[in-house]
């Protein structure tokens, strides 16, 4: 589900909520979770993702305009980045669980997060 690890995030890091005014509701883990707004943003963040894996040999300039977006248009604090990631993180570990997400995945996947972390953090710099 698209819309879970953005619940988590914006349920576990309410402060976060304030870069995502332009969804709507989100007064409370009910309106969030049935917010379509944060559904659709769930989808774009994984076809954010997904854009990354198929361009891992250039990765800084594959997120070159979202990072100047989120960098100069919101504001987005950087360190705001690696907590959507422990929420990612922990959905797929749910969703697959530890028999497909297992220690050598993990290493993978988060490797390959701060890799896309570092990269939306570049115009932060």
């Amino acid at each position: 589900n698209n819309r879970v690890s953005l619940f988590r995030l914006l349920t576990v890091y309410p402060w976060t909520q304030r870069y995502f005014a332009s969804l709507g509701d989100l007064s409370s883990p009910a309106a969030i979770m049935g917010n379509p707004k944060v559904a659709t943003h769930g989808k774009v963040v994984m076809g954010a993702l997904e854009k990354g894996v198929k361009n891992l040999d250039d990765i800084k300039s594959t997120y070159a305009a979202l990072s100047e977006m989120h960098s100069d248009k919101f504001h987005v604090d950087p360190d705001n980045f690696k907590l959507l990631t422990e929420s990612l993180t922990i959905c797929v570990a749910m969703k697959l669980g530890p028999s497909v997400f297992t220690a050598d995945a993990q290493d993978a996947w988060s490797k390959f997060l701060a890799v896309v972390v570092s990269a939306f953090c570049e115009q932060s710099r």
